[in-house]
């Protein structure tokens, strides 16, 4: 039974995919966070064979009218099927609000290639890299390696395409070490990269659709200084010490301008929607601006860089979700008004 005069909100966590147990520890934050005095919480599981569960009742079943329960989905779940869109196209048929980015902004966010084509399409730059799929590469594993050597240099990143947190990413500094890396990615996905490895400041930005008007909330700048030989999966989330978190940056105002310049630009140019942190380079060197990623559901653990940099720029944790929310249900207002057939 509804409680009286609150928003039902169904809370999604888990699924089938290597970032299941990065999305529990969101969740349970998320939860932890609502605000209670507006919102009813509804925790739904996906376990890691892509099974649902409502509460403690397991396997709902094809029939079960689940959406029936809920006036909000909050999906806290990140990589394969939970942030590509395919989870979106789900929601999108259930009529129901949900938090985050629709289906085309999920699918490109994932797909480090494509989102990196977008960002040079409209002239910001990104490292050089390469692209293999995995037919090609068992064809002809060594024309790529070649390519590598000749394109690219040493060293480089070999990245699946469609991963988050830095699953699946190796540090490669010879050309001994690719073929195994690139076999070690291919794991993940169908699809990797090979980037230049350059010499960088990696920062962060949170974006956040405002409810005002079409131009993004775009947060302080937030710099990464791994502990690690990069900010690996470990560095983020099982050594407690896996890399320092500065919040502001320490880098001169002119390059945080241009900072969230871009992090707006590319919020805008991938058709975002909600939310998005956005990930950066500053090259030592030339202090080039590089486009790195873009996350269209960012961790929401204690230690995430997304509400991080949201509170340091003025809005609470539990404001984000408030915020988050009453977004997703003004999109599915003016979505409902839109005419679906045509006589």
């Amino acid at each position: 039974m509804k409680l009286a005069n609150k928003v039902r909100v169904a809370v999604l966590s888990g699924g089938c995919s290597a970032e299941h147990e990065v999305s529990l520890r969101s969740a349970a934050n998320v939860m932890q966070f609502l605000d209670s005095s507006r919102f009813e919480i509804i925790p739904i599981g996906i376990d890691k064979q892509g099974k649902w569960f409502l509460d403690n009742m397991p396997n709902l079943g094809d029939d079960h009218p689940i959406w029936h329960t809920f006036d909000v989905i909050f999906p806290v779940v990140h990589g394969t099927l939970c942030e590509d869109g395919t989870l979106q196209g789900l929601l999108e048929l259930t009529n129901l609000p949900y938090v985050g980015c629709g289906v085309l902004a999920s699918a490109i966010g994932m797909d480090k290639d494509v989102s990196k084509r977008l960002a040079m399409g409209a002239g910001i730059p990104v490292a050089p890299y390469l692209v293999i799929k995995q037919d090609q590469w068992q064809r002809d594993a060594d024309s790529f390696s070649q390519q590598v050597m000749e394109k690219l240099a040493y060293p480089v990143f070999v990245k699946p395409a469609n991963t988050g947190s830095s699953i699946g990413i190796t540090k490669v500094k010879t050309p001994a070490q690719l073929k195994a890396a690139i076999n070690e990615a291919f794991r993940f996905d169908v699809k990797v990269l090979v980037e230049k490895a350059l010499n960088v400041i990696e920062i962060e930005l949170a974006a956040l659709e405002s409810l005002e008007n079409s131009d993004p909330i775009i947060s302080v700048v937030g710099e990464i200084r791994p502990r690690h030989e990069f900010y690996s999966y470990e560095a983020k989330y099982t050594d407690e010490n896996g890399a320092e978190l500065l919040i502001p940056a320490p880098i001169t105002n002119e390059l945080k301008e241009k900072a969230r310049a871009i992090a707006r630009e590319i919020f805008l140019v991938l058709e975002c929607e909600g939310m998005a942190r956005v990930d950066l380079f500053i090259e030592k060197e030339t202090q080039q601006i590089y486009f790195n990623e873009i996350n269209t559901i960012p961790g929401f653990t204690q230690i995430s860089m997304y509400p991080k940099l949201m509170e340091a720029s003025g809005i609470s944790y539990s404001q984000l979700l408030t915020h988050l929310i009453d977004l997703a249900m003004k999109r599915h207002t003016r979505k409902r008004e839109l005419i679906r057939s045509y006589v």
